[in-house]
Formats: C-alpha cells, structure tokens, sequence
C-alpha cells in the first residue's frame, strides 16, 4: 500500500506554529486478532538518549470478575483492546514530538510492555489504550505501583461513555487496587499540564466519537495537586484515533491538532517534573 503523507500544523501560544509529516493508516490484515492476542514480547528498542513510547500490554478483562459483568464491542472485536491505534499512532504522533519540540524520540513505533515487565522502568511515560477492558492482576497492580512511585508517568487513554457503562468508574476500581491511598480527581483547567508546552483550554475540546466533553481525570502524588501529577485519564476521548487516522481524512485537520497538543503536553509534562 502506498503511503499518504499529509502535513498537519499545530500553533502554540504567542502564534509558534510547526509541522509534521503524518503516515496514512495501513490496515492490520484480517484474522489477526488471535496472533496479536498472544504476542506479548515485541523486540526491546533501546532508549539511548531517545524518547520511546512504552504501550501497555494487558489480556482481555472480558468476563473475569471485576469488570461488572459488561463487555463491549472493542473489548471483544478482532483487534484486541490494548493494540488500539498501534503502532500507526506511535509513529505519526513522535514525529510531531520531533518537529515541535527539543524532546529527541524514536519515530518508527515504539516498545509494548506487560506491567509486570522489568524494562518498562527504563521508559519514563507508559500508554494504555481502552482501560475499560483492563483489569490487572496483583503482580501487575504491584508493579504499576512501584512504577508510579518512583517516578514514572502513566496515560489512559480511548474510553469513555458511548456504550452507557462506567468505565470511569472500572478504571478508577482499579487504580484504587494500584494506589489504594491515591484517587482520581477531575483536572482545573490551571493544571500545570495543560499549559506544559501548548496552551490549552480543555473545555474546548470534544472527541465526535463519544458522547459528552471530554473530562481530564488525575492522580497526583500523596493526592497533592502542588504535587506531580503520575497518571492522566481522558473520559470521553480517543487521541490515538485522531493520531493514527489524521492522513485519512477521516477526522477534520483543526480536531487533530487539537488532539496532538494534549499528547504533546502529557509528555513535556512527564519529562519536566
């Protein structure tokens, strides 16, 4: 398939504007589900003084206890939830990283990391796609925890409320089982991260693919919001959607510029404090 490139521009404040170069999305071939369902060691790509993407690796939580007893299309479809967006995503959004800001990322993927993987503790931020289907177990839950506490940077990310379920709520069940001292508390629109690098006015944003405005949910260390902020949750809000398909022409220029600042700030973010 012949690769589309598309030149998307994201102005910060003051006017600052910059470009990258965006891959259309290729589609994974059919049948892959189960292929990918089991394929939990990818290759490690070294950091060596570079910014990857660490993406969490989960099994599918359908049906085991902890999930209330609902499924959803995306937790039981061909593609398994934590593969969402992967690696397409990964590839056009480091790609802005490296034209906008002085962070140096690889751009060609990223690495995928079960929780309970040592390595991932090389990786400053991590990703996670549908948290909705995540239900992890203790030695997962531990090995967050420690992650968290010594410094590293969690983003959750495509969930929200179109199918009428509280995967909010699932997520934060789960989060308390991680932090069991810490809790989820809704983002002001004065938090250090929405003005990390781009300034941003959440209350603008919305994502067509759910239902209600997109609401910024965090953990901050010791629930101190003077403290750093460890783990980002966007109810309502699919931004590797908007970084996988921008080339498409699936979704206007203006939303996913929209949702590549917020990517870019979760990071600058996480590498400053």
């Amino acid at each position: 398939m012949r690769t589309a490139l598309a030149v998307v521009f994201a102005a910060g404040v003051g006017g600052t504007a910059g470009a990258g170069v965006i891959a259309a999305h290729d589609p994974a071939p059919a049948g892959t589900n189960a292929a990918v369902e089991r394929r939990q060691d990818y290759p490690l790509i070294p950091s060596e003084g570079r910014f990857v993407m660490a993406r969490i690796y989960f099994e599918n939580s359908f049906g085991r206890r902890g999930m209330r007893g609902w499924g959803r299309s995306s937790c039981t479809g061909r593609e398994p939830p934590w593969h969402h967006d992967f690696p397409m995503a990964e590839q056009n959004f480091t790609q802005i990283l490296r034209e906008l800001t002085a962070v140096h990322p690889y751009t060609d993927g990223g690495n995928v990391f079960r929780l309970d993987d040592d390595r991932l503790f090389q990786f400053p931020v991590a990703y996670m796609s549908e948290p909705g289907c995540w239900t992890p177990d203790e030695q997962e839950a531990t090995a967050l925890r420690a992650y968290l506490l010594k410094g590293g940077f969690i983003i959750f990310d495509d969930f929200g409320n179109n199918d009428g379920h509280d995967q909010l709520g699932h997520l934060a069940q789960q989060m308390r089982r991680v932090l069991p001292d810490h809790s989820f508390v809704p983002l002001e629109p004065e938090s250090d991260v929405f003005d990390s690098f781009f300034l941003i006015e959440p209350a603008a944003l919305r994502m067509p693919d759910y239902r209600g405005q997109i609401e910024f949910w965090g953990i901050y260390e010791d629930n101190d919001p003077d403290k750093r902020l460890m783990a980002i949750a966007g109810n309502n809000g699919d931004l590797g959607e908007f970084w996988e398909y921008v080339a498409t022409g699936f979704y206007s220029v203006d939303l996913a510029n929209e949702a590549y600042k917020v990517g870019v700030n979760y990071v600058v973010y996480a590498l400053t404090h």
